[in-house]
C-alpha cells in the first residue's frame, strides 16, 4: 500500500478546493413552476430590462420555452450603482418582491468609479462584505441566488484594457463568494475573455459586445442572456 504523504494529502486538498469552485460555477439554478426571477444590478441590467436588453431577451426565452410554468422575470438595475448601494436597496428592489432567484450582476462600478479616485470605488473588503450581506438577505427570504462576476471595461483581449487587473480582482472575490456560500456562479468575466480572444483579433476597444467599453450592444445583450440562461439550467 503506497505511503500517504503530506505532499499527497495537498495535493488532495487542492483537487478538493478546486472542484468546489468547479461546483459552483457549473450547477446551474435550474426554473420551476412559478419562479419570479429578479435581475439585480447596475446600468447595464437597467438598461438589460429594455426592448432588446438581456433581461428581456431571457423573459421572451423562458416564455417561449415555459410558458406552462408562469415564470415572472423582473429588471431591478439602476445606473450607477455599486456593491453598497445594492446593500441600501435590496429590501425594498428585490425581497419585497418575494423572488424565487435573484441573479446579481455587479461589480464594474464598483471598480470603474475608482479609477481616478479610490474613494469613489469600493474597496475590496467591502466588496465582498456587501456581497455576502445582500446574498444574506435573499437566500433568508428563500431566494436562490446566481452571482454573476464583473464582465468588462475594455473589449481588448490581450490584458491591456487598463482596469483588467482591477476586474480579475473582483470577479476572483465573486468567485470566491459563490464558491464559499455554494451559490451558481455565472462568470461573466471569463465567458466575455473567451468570446474576445476568438472575435476581436483587431484588439478593438468596443463594439464587439458593448458599445462604450461597458455597456452592451444588441450582439452583447443576446451574448449575455446566452450565458445567464445557462446558469439558469437553459
Amino acid at each position: 500500500m503506497p505511503r500517504f504523504t503530506l505532499t499527497a494529502a495537498a495535493s488532495l486538498l487542492l483537487v478538493f478546493c478546486a472542484c468546489g469552485v468547479v461546483w459552483a460555477e457549473s450547477t446551474p439554478t435550474p426554473l420551476a413552476k412559478g419562479d419570479r426571477i429578479v435581475f439585480l444590478g447596475d446600468s447595464i441590467t437597467q438598461a438589460g430590462a429594455g426592448p432588446k436588453g438581456y433581461v428581456s431577451l431571457i423573459r421572451n426565452a423562458i416564455d417561449e420555452k415555459h410558458k406552462d410554468l408562469g415564470i415572472e422575470v423582473i429588471g431591478a438595475g439602476i445606473s450607477g450603482n455599486k456593491v453598497p448601494d445594492l446593500q441600501r436597496r435590496v429590501d425594498k428592489d428585490v425581497i419585497a418582491k418575494k423572488p424565487t432567484i435573484v441573479v446579481i450582476y455587479i461589480g464594474i462600478n464598483d471598480v470603474w468609479h475608482g479609477e481616478k479616485d479610490p474613494a469613489r470605488g469600493t474597496s475590496p473588503e467591502k466588496f465582498e462584505a456587501g456581497l455576502k450581506e445582500v446574498i444574506g438577505k435573499c437566500t433568508a427570504a428563500g431566494a436562490r441566488v446566481v452571482l454573476c462576476t464583473p464582465s468588462v471595461i475594455g473589449e481588448k483581449s490581450d490584458g491591456s484594457n487598463k482596469l483588467d487587473a482591477q476586474l480579475d480582482q473582483y470577479s476572483d472575490i465573486s468567485r470566491k463568494v459563490a464558491g464559499e456560500l455554494r451559490l451558481t456562479l455565472c462568470d461573466l468575466r471569463k465567458a466575455f475573455m473567451d468570446h474576445l480572444k476568438a472575435h476581436n483579433a483587431d484588439q478593438k476597444e468596443a463594439g464587439v459586445l458593448t458599445s462604450d467599453r461597458v455597456h452592451l450592444n444588441d450582439a452583447g445583450n443576446r451574448f449575455v442572456a446566452d450565458v445567464m440562461l445557462k446558469s439558469l439550467g437553459e
